[in-house]
């Protein structure tokens, strides 16, 4: 068997991949070659494998959760979060393109528009912050060059996309629903 039984390993602090926590552990198994390693996570049991070169699998969702997103909204962002703990991110880059969307047919916006139309809806409705424009503009593009380009995304555009539109939808949901009744016209969206 090229796995020894689970025993104490030397501590390890990481995030895990299947709950996010970050933790210590000390509890795993080690391959026969010594330089594979599985650490299982003290908070929600599950297993975290380390290749020869340290990187973890799964690893760790790029982003942060976002409160008072409607249900496909929040499904779409948390896919394209999830696809970077993969290295997917030709995947995460389409995901935020599709998430524009998404998000500006939610605010109201005809279905069925080029992206093009929900870039100007999002920013000509007071959706995008100050200088945004341009970066939903980005995700507009990189999204296009993904799809129409015989290319594949990068980790920094993949991150860069998701850190803009975790910002975005803080920006248009969770903000304004920490403060009841301060935006009148926000209370249907939450």
């Amino acid at each position: 068997m090229p796995w020894n039984n689970q025993q104490n390993l030397e501590s390890r602090q990481f995030r895990c991949g299947h709950c996010s926590s970050l933790v210590g552990a000390n509890l795993g198994f080690i391959h026969q070659s010594g330089s594979r390693h599985i650490y299982v996570c003290p908070h929600c049991d599950q297993p975290t494998y380390f290749d020869q070169n340290n990187k973890p699998l799964p690893g760790v969702p790029f982003g942060n959760p976002v409160g008072h997103l409607p249900a496909d909204i929040e499904a779409l962002y948390m896919e394209a979060c999830k696809c970077t703990s993969a290295s997917a991110y030709t995947a995460a880059v389409l995901l935020s393109r599709k998430l524009l969307m998404n998000i500006a047919v939610s605010l109201a916006a005809k279905a069925g528009e080029s992206f093009v139309f929900y870039v100007e809806y999002l920013a000509s409705n007071g959706y995008v912050p100050p200088n945004g424009k341009g970066w939903v503009d980005h995700i507009r593009k990189k999204g296009n060059e993904a799809t129409h380009e015989i290319v594949l995304m990068q980790q920094r555009d993949a991150e860069d996309l998701i850190g803009f539109t975790e910002m975005l939808l803080k920006f248009i949901y969770e903000f304004p629903a920490k403060v009841p009744g301060l935006y009148p016209s926000e209370r249907s969206r939450t």
